[in-house]
């Protein structure tokens, strides 16, 4: 088998999670983080069957990333999984008042990583990291008061698995968002535990398809960097509800003295997920 200088290539499926406001709790509160992290994400995975003591970890007191072994079952850590880490968070938090509460913002990507001096380099690990720490993520789990986790999945982890109906999740419990963070910009779909996130305040705009119900023009964006809403790619393609009910232009011709001519619209021009009002 040939490969080029940086190896072989793979595909890695890949795990990563951070605390809520861990730097602004005191140190009694960061070694109580430290010490309940490892044990509900090994517990989640525990019950969903997977081995996590065969992962590759990089933990950061209220963080952890993990890239999972070639051939890690995929669907059982985008649902088991999470599902059983989010009853281990409210089973934390019962007995415990709301500044004690622990809160997990979660991602999951399936893309390239390979091996490197410090841990793991390529697309894969930059992408969820930048997911990770978007600001749509941020804002779901705080806007959503009572939530214990908000978890992010990537458009290969989308729409490969829930969208095609690889899980119990039904499509439309997912909102889609656009990522922008540093050099990235893609899309994540997000799922808050007992959320409808739909309706939760993200402070940002939404791109043409709002949920999973349309996921066949999304699939084409890939890892998150393919074209985005509004540039014209695959997503152009469906601009959601008001491509169905906006008016088509109207040109009203306006002749001058001469041989040409010059057209006004009125009315709405739709591209991609960009709606223009156009007046006389």
């Amino acid at each position: 088998m040939s490969v080029g200088a940086m190896g072989a290539f793979d595909r890695r499926l890949l795990l990563a999670v951070d605390a809520r406001g861990y730097g602004s709790v005191d140190t009694a509160r960061q070694r109580g983080i430290q010490t309940a992290l490892p044990r509900l994400l090994s517990e989640a995975a525990e019950a969903a069957g997977l081995d996590r003591a065969s992962w590759v970890r990089q933990a950061a007191g209220d963080s952890e990333f993990a890239v999972l072994p070639t051939g890690s079952d995929e669907q059982a850590l985008v649902e088991p999984f999470m599902r059983r880490l989010d009853a281990g968070l409210r089973a934390h938090n019962r007995d415990r008042v709301p500044g004690a509460r622990l809160a997990l913002r979660a991602a999951v990507h399936f893309g390239p990583a390979s091996e490197a001096p410090s841990g793991f380099a390529g697309p894969g690990p930059v992408e969820i990291s930048r997911i990770l720490e978007s600001d749509p993520l941020r804002r779901a789990l705080a806007a959503a008061p009572d939530a214990a986790l908000a978890v992010a999945l990537t458009a290969p982890v989308f729409t490969e698995l829930v969208a095609q109906g690889y899980t119990n999740f039904r499509p439309e419990e997912f909102r889609e968002v656009v990522v922008e963070k540093k050099e990235y910009r893609g899309r994540a779909w997000l799922w808050v535990p007992g959320y409808d996130v739909h309706a939760l305040d993200l402070g940002n705009p939404e791109p043409g398809v709002g949920s999973g119900a349309g996921v066949g023009a999304s699939a084409g964006a890939g890892a998150g960097h393919g074209p985005v809403p509004g540039s014209g790619g695959p997503a152009a393609q469906v601009a959601g509800p008001a491509a169905q009910t906006a008016p088509a232009p109207q040109a009203e011709p306006v002749r001058s003295g001469g041989d040409s001519v010059s057209t006004h619209l009125c009315g709405t021009v739709i591209n991609g997920n960009v709606v223009f009002g156009i007046s006389k």
